[in-house]
């Protein structure tokens, strides 16, 4: 849940000449994304995203769904934010999609409230993001000085909250600005305010970065307008608009607020980059759940709202486009399959993205379907070292973008058979891989020249390692053939 500002709502923009991503796309495409959930049996509790201190994931309605914070329910169920298997679904999805990375809702560090849970989860997230070669970068919340100052008793003093915020941005330079995938422009990293709702001043902010390595000052983007040190500004969903209109808000309020933004970042003392954003919904669930009253309601439009922040986002002279979100099931914007929308919104992203941004790009909506049943069999197998070890060259198969073999493979592990794959012959020498599904008891290599008795080759023995088989072949007037096949279960 957010609080809202007299800034409004915004999204940032990059200037994209000098904006440095991986494939050096003409305009990136990141997702906002937020790393609080919570969940059994990951977890040994329910966190408060899935709760809201009102919703009980323990009740489980006769479709098999957990009641949760949401209007809408995740495909694979709510989930840990920590989990391994889901963090590799999420990024293999992100992949498949055509997104370029992940901008991270993040609160700091600090033991209070659920930060610190948050920042252990942003870094895990962080280490798969790196594996599935997607770009990272930070959205800060200064909102936690606020409530860190006005708690009770006082988790910091007000006096000491430059000097705070300054520790905090030492720690997001060794933990993130530093490696390779942080998102940077013009060298420098990237960072986002979801505000500034403590720190108003620029003078603030030129004091917090003043600790840092001149390479790390940031470009520095805040939410809706630019403060005057600042980069730039991104935009938001303007929800507040919609109290004039009993909660609702409007297309031509929405598209009213998109241009007023536009016309800011490009008029007479235009801003040196803005981020564009992006976003198919607004369905919130805090007044369901008491927590506060609904922030309003944007609707979905079958896809139309979507599509239509999407395109303007692709085409306008923003460098940057910011989809809002990957994953707030309490506020309805996510984009991150769901029972309920299924892999529209991803679908449109791959469409739109092969429109107006990469013509080449190969990825289509049934690709998308991997990723589940990737999640699906870590579930299945978890444990089971040598399943485990080929789902992990899956996962790099599938980053590679070789579908058609990382889909053989996942095809041998639902099936429970081995699958030979990578076939060679070099003079009278035959090669291949044995991959899917492999017994732990190990695999016969068998061979027929009628394919009705087969006659065992050899018997290998199976490990974590690539399964290689090597074949002299001996010459022949009739046509031979190779299988394998596991030894018991």
């Amino acid at each position: 849940m957010r609080s809202e500002t007299k800034y409004g709502a915004a999204l940032l923009l990059l200037l994209w000449a000098n904006l440095c991503v991986a494939d050096a796309n003409p305009k990136p495409l990141m997702v906002h994304y937020m790393p609080w959930f919570v969940a059994k049996p990951y977890s040994d509790s329910w966190g408060w995203h899935w709760t809201m201190n009102h919703f009980n994931p323990d009740l489980v309605n006769p479709n098999g769904e957990r009641q949760i914070a949401s209007w809408y329910y995740p495909q694979i169920g709510p989930y840990d934010s920590l989990d391994p298997a889901v963090l590799e679904y999420h990024v293999l999805l992100m992949k498949l999609a055509g997104i370029d990375g992940v901008i991270v809702d993040w609160y700091g560090t600090d033991n209070f409230r659920d930060y610190a849970v948050n920042n252990q989860r942003t870094l895990a997230l962080f280490r798969y993001t790196r594996k599935a070669g997607l770009k990272f970068a930070l959205c800060y919340e200064d909102a936690t000085i606020k409530n860190e100052v006005n708690a009770s008793p006082p988790f910091i003093s007000a006096t000491d909250a430059i000097a705070h915020a300054q520790r905090t941005m030492l720690y997001v330079q060794t933990n993130y600005f530093d490696d390779g995938s942080y998102l940077r422009w013009n060298q420098k990293p990237v960072l986002l305010n979801f505000g500034p709702q403590y720190f108003v001043n620029s003078t603030d902010w030129s004091s917090i970065f003043s600790v840092l390595n001149a390479s790390n000052h940031p470009v520095f983007f805040t939410e809706d307008d630019r403060l005057a040190s600042g980069t730039g500004a991104f935009d938001w969903p303007p929800m507040w608009m919609s109290r004039t209109n009993n909660g609702v808000l409007t297309d031509t309020m929405l598209r009213s607020y998109l241009a007023s933004f536009e016309q800011k970042a490009l008029g007479a003392s235009p801003w040196t980059a803005f981020i564009s954003s992006a976003f198919p919904r607004f369905h919130d669930i805090y007044q369901q759940a008491g927590v506060g009253p609904s922030y309003g309601y944007l609707d979905d439009q079958g896809g139309n709202t979507f599509r239509e922040t999407l395109i303007r986002a692709m085409t306008n002279r923003s460098a940057l486009v910011q989809i809002v979100t990957w994953n707030d099931f309490g506020e309805g914007t996510m984009v991150e399959p769901t029972v309920e929308y299924g892999y529209r919104d991803l679908g449109l992203i791959q469409d739109l993205r092969r429109q107006y941004l990469d013509p080449d790009f190969p990825y289509h909506t049934n690709d998308l379907t991997l990723p589940r049943r990737f999640y699906r069999l870590r579930r299945a197998y978890n444990g089971n070292a040598i399943v485990s070890s080929e789902l992990d060259r899956i996962f790099q198969l599938i980053v590679a973008g070789n579908l058609a073999d990382a889909d053989v493979r996942l095809t041998g592990i639902e099936s429970n058979v081995p699958v030979i794959y990578g076939l060679s012959l070099i003079k009278d020498e035959l090669q291949f891989h044995v991959g899917g599904y492999l017994s732990g008891n190990g695999v016969q290599v068998e061979s027929s020249t009628n394919l009705l008795s087969w006659n065992r080759l050899d018997t290998l023995a199976v490990s974590t390692n690539q399964l290689r088989v090597d074949l002299l072949l001996q010459s022949a007037r009739t046509p031979v053939f190779f299988r394998i096949r596991n030894l018991g279960p």
